[in-house]
């Protein structure tokens, strides 16, 4: 009898760009490959910044992968939390250019597509179980329009065509101090802690069917 298929997790983080030398977001994802979680082995891959190249990557990792649940992980430098991001809309706007030089303003991410996808993690209970553990964290109402954004957008609509079979979202992560240390008044996060953090995501997005309630909103 052959051996049952592993169920897995795939997780994925971006190279580095905007002139950065690193991205937390690979160094993050990449030291979480081969750990098991929830009866999950976590596998691994790393997108291009580049909004040609990185959907293509994606939907090969899934292909190789297939997973039960999905995680895309990306740095939102300035920011000072973990940010379970809730939307990804249908629209680039690039402040500044890819990694292949590309700034695209103004287009659809799918043309013809819907405006907006919501994840379909249990973003509050994430919330409440990173708080829980002293992990500062936030629901957050905007990905940006950049590439983490548009790979937000593909993977949603990725997801959507396997009709609930699977999971997946997107969660941005801060400077890493030795970033804030050259850049000058940001907040940052030590590596450890954001490796913490995407194990507590992903153990409670593989244990937690039903959402919580719980106000994390915004007035800005």
């Amino acid at each position: 009898m052959s051996a049952k298929p592993a169920r897995t997790v795939l997780l994925t983080g971006f190279d580095a760009f905007g002139g950065e030398r690193v991205n937390p977001s690979w160094q993050a994802v990449r030291a979480l490959a081969g750990e098991r979680i929830a009866g999950h082995e976590l596998r691994v891959a790393r997108l291009r910044c580049d909004f040609a190249v990185a959907p293509g990557q994606l939907a090969r990792a899934i292909a190789k992968h297939d997973p039960t649940l999905v995680l895309c992980i990306g740095q939102a430098g300035g920011r000072g939390t973990v940010s379970l991001e809730r939307v990804a809309i249908n629209v680039i706007d690039a402040r500044i250019p890819d990694n292949a030089g590309s700034q695209p303003v103004d287009v659809p991410v799918v043309p013809g597509g819907p405006a907006a996808h919501f994840s379909s993690l249990p973003l509050k209970a994430m919330l409440a179980a990173l708080r829980e553990a002293g992990i500062p964290a936030e629901v957050s109402a905007t990905a940006g329009t950049f590439v983490c954004n548009a790979v937000f957008f593909h993977l949603a609509e990725a997801l959507a065509a396997r009709a609930g079979a699977v999971r997946g979202g997107f969660v941005h992560i801060p400077y890493l101090p030795s970033q804030a240390a050259r850049i000058g008044n940001v907040p940052s996060m030590a590596l450890e802690t954001m490796i913490a953090a995407l194990r507590t995501c992903v153990r409670v997005a593989l244990t937690t069917r039903e959402d919580v309630q719980l106000a994390a909103g915004s007035e800005a």
